[in-house]
């Protein structure tokens, strides 16, 4: 399966993010695509101290208009969240769907990123817990041969549940992300190449790039890493997309060479 994964330097507008995500849909879909990924909050970024006034609510607008995406490119669009009124709380959640624009499943990111390097040159001060709920529920899904396990930017530094995936039987990950510059210089390459290595699995990160407005800047380097761990592609900086072909040969011969798919275990 052939797949795309986009960064994004998204704004609070939706309607300008969509403008760019389809120019790299029509790139994906020229290639031959059959999935594209795309980053946390693509839909609208706000400033991190409150959420966006662009929320999810049912099946309104907003839903449609990335449902649409689906649509109107008969690709999968996976991976990527968006702010979501859910009974009052506010979730980040992840949206996928099929070339046809059903749904395929909803999740709603678990691990919410706290961070304070007001020490830091940077001077970055985020808490999500102060916009979002923390979801509960891990997800995987099925998208043709390929079983996809879904997480969401700061779940990437949680073993625990791609090792969970891994044993249930994912092939694939999704990490969309909106990595902040200096834990992004110390840490994400490094990760994602762990969770490849660690799963056998291949790994589409679809990342956040860039000055978005006054208080959030983001890392860039959107990655596909193979399931040995090499990379086979990567975004760098600057709005872009990605491309890789995903081979299931490839998933069987490292399993086949090293065999540490499992349950988890409690060591303790």
């Amino acid at each position: 399966m052939k797949i795309a994964a986009i960064q994004l330097q998204s704004v609070l507008d939706p309607a300008i993010n969509l403008k760019t995500i389809r120019k790299f849909l029509d790139q994906a879909k020229a290639t031959g695509c059959q999935a594209a990924f795309l980053p946390e909050v693509f839909y609208s970024m706000s400033d991190g101290t409150k959420p966006t006034p662009f929320l999810i609510d049912g099946h309104n607008e907003h839903y449609e208009a990335i449902r649409s995406l689906a649509k109107d490119y008969g690709m999968f669009i996976l991976g990527g969240s968006a702010a979501t009124n859910v009974n009052g709380k506010i979730m980040n959640r992840a949206y996928n769907f099929t070339p046809e624009g059903k749904e395929i499943a909803l999740y709603d990111k678990m691990n919410l990123f706290s961070c304070d390097l007001s020490k830091h040159p940077s001077n970055t001060v985020i808490n999500e817990g102060s916009v979002y709920t923390a979801g509960s529920t891990a997800k995987m899904i099925e998208v043709g041969e390929w079983k996809l396990g879904l997480s969401i930017c700061f779940d990437l530094r949680f073993p625990e549940l791609f090792r969970s995936y891994s044993a249930k039987g994912a092939n694939l990950l999704s990490i969309s992300s909106a990595f902040t510059v200096p834990t992004g210089k110390a840490h994400w390459h490094t990760l994602v190449r762990a969770r490849a290595i660690e799963n056998q699995c291949y790994v589409v990160a679809s990342a956040q790039w860039g000055k978005h407005n006054e208080r959030m800047t983001t890392f860039g380097h959107s990655l596909i890493v193979d399931p040995w761990g090499e990379i086979l592609a990567n975004a760098g900086e600057g709005e872009g997309v990605i491309f890789a072909e995903l081979d299931m040969e490839r998933v069987n011969q490292v399993r086949n060479r090293l065999n540490v798919i499992r349950e988890p275990k409690n060591y303790m």
